[in-house]
């Protein structure tokens, strides 16, 4: 039914007071048809309306991809905030500038649109402002978008005033498939400390952090365990909620939220629960190890496999000692695991290997190029009298730990007890997303080298 002039009023009056109500009424206008709407929508707008009312700085949202996110808290507010204040400053970022330019521009033509003049007459877009990935409004208002990694030399955000002046707004800034890099989720970080917060023209402009989580270590991690001296309002919104009910069951019935759940536990439990460490295990299910008093009295096949840190401040060496028994099943007998220099390494590592026996074989990895060659070489010379075997890694990690968590995942992993076991289970349980996967790394490779040399070696 047409509307009257009464309801327009009312409307508009509605718009410029309630960002909510703005973004239902704007895509009614937009769409031609009403906004499938959600209880998660009207959290968001509420966390949004703080941090344009100042009571809000900083701001994560963590929530599920395709759950109307970008076009609540990029498209949606910023156009909202330049209706209120036109002058404000924006810096807009994502993984990809092209998504990042994609969301101005639609920024943009939301400004453009009829309705939106009729609720905020006061915003006009300058005729010589026509790119896409930046533009600006008649009275200093500015939407600038870039890539994670991108420059933005000469842009800021906000303004030197009380009052609200603009915001930097982050968008999913890791590319789920790179996720699993740490090089590439530091570079993230890097640019996130060294360039994107030295945009801000005050102290007091708002950053806005809204993104699926992909890694204990993403950015949201990051910035969660205070690693920036700011302190965070926390909006998490996990697809299925605390009493089991699905968060948007018009999208995503309970029923289908469980089917994803179970064909990749890991990546739900990220991008989905915003959770990356599944309690149950995603690539390993650690609850299906029974852990055992005594080593059975058999003859069973070892190997020691090692990953070697290069720092002591970040990843732990570690070695794993596995053991193939006659039944075919596997035992993890121990766990050495250690942050500490390269000679004090290199002379731990042939302590455990006086401990261990010449019956239990030795595999440690070989970097490329010449250092790891020569890293190798005195290795295997420290290690002279035992069985030594080096290889280059290849493949990912979880392409290179999965042989190893099938045989696990099916109960044919069996463990030693051990005041190691626990860090054992609890990197089992959130790999790949954790922040180390040394030990497991370390069994992969005892595994594979048991499983290629088994004939040759094992007899």
């Amino acid at each position: 039914m047409p509307y009257t002039r009464k309801d327009l009023d009312a409307a508009r009056i509605q718009s410029w007071e309630d960002f909510y109500f703005y973004s239902r009424w704007m895509f009614l206008q937009r769409k031609g048809f009403t906004w499938l709407r959600a209880r998660h929508h009207k959290i968001i707008c509420d966390a949004l309306n703080r941090v344009f009312n100042g009571q809000t700085k900083r701001l994560i949202i963590n929530m599920p991809p395709r759950y109307s996110k970008t076009e609540l808290a990029v498209v949606n507010w910023m156009s909202w905030c330049l209706g209120k204040v036109p002058d404000a400053e924006f810096i807009h970022t994502s993984y990809s500038a092209q998504l990042a330019t994609n969301n101005a521009w639609q920024t943009r033509e939301l400004v453009q649109h009829e309705a939106y003049r009729d609720i905020f007459p006061g915003t006009v877009i300058r005729t010589d402002s026509s790119a896409k990935a930046e533009w600006r409004t008649t009275v200093g208002g500015i939407v600038y978008a870039a890539g994670s990694g991108g420059t933005i030399t000469g842009y800021g955000a906000g303004k030197h005033r009380d009052g609200f002046g603009g915001a930097i707004i982050i968008d999913d800034p890791h590319k789920a498939d790179e996720a699993r890099s740490d090089v590439m989720r530091e570079n993230v970080i890097d640019w996130f400390q060294n360039t994107l917060e030295s945009r801000k023209n005050s102290p007091d402009t708002p950053i806005i952090l809204i993104m699926q989580r992909l890694h204990e270590r993403d950015l949201a991690g990051w910035l969660l365990e205070g690693n920036n001296g700011e302190e965070w309002e926390h909006i998490c919104l996990p697809a299925i909620q605390k009493d089991g009910t699905a968060l948007w069951p018009e999208k995503h019935p309970i029923e289908k939220l469980r089917e994803m759940e179970k064909a990749a536990p890991y990546v739900f439990s990220g991008q989905y629960m915003q959770s990356p460490s599944p309690a149950e295990g995603g690539i390993f299910k650690p609850d299906q190890i029974p852990v055992v008093d005594a080593i059975p009295a058999v003859e069973i096949k070892w190997c020691r496999g090692w990953d070697l840190a290069s720092t002591i401040d970040g990843d732990y060496t570690a070695g794993g000692k596995l053991g193939r028994l006659p039944d075919g099943r596997y035992i993890i007998a121990d766990m050495a695991r250690m942050r500490v220099g390269p000679d004090e390494r290199d002379a731990a590592m042939v302590n455990i290997a006086s401990q261990d026996g010449r019956k239990v074989k030795i595999s440690i990895p070989q970097d490329p190029g010449q250092a790891g060659k020569t890293q190798v070489l005195y290795l295997t010379r420290a290690l002279s009298g035992y069985n030594v075997k080096s290889s280059p890694e290849t493949g990912d990690k979880v392409t290179r730990a999965e042989p190893f968590a099938a045989q696990v995942n099916v109960g044919n992993v069996i463990m030693l007890r051990g005041d190691w076991n626990n860090a054992l289970l609890n990197e089992m349980r959130i790999f790949p997303n954790g922040a180390n996967d040394d030990q497991i790394d370390s069994l992969s490779r005892a595994f594979s080298e048991i499983m290629v040399t088994r004939k040759s070696f094992f007899g």
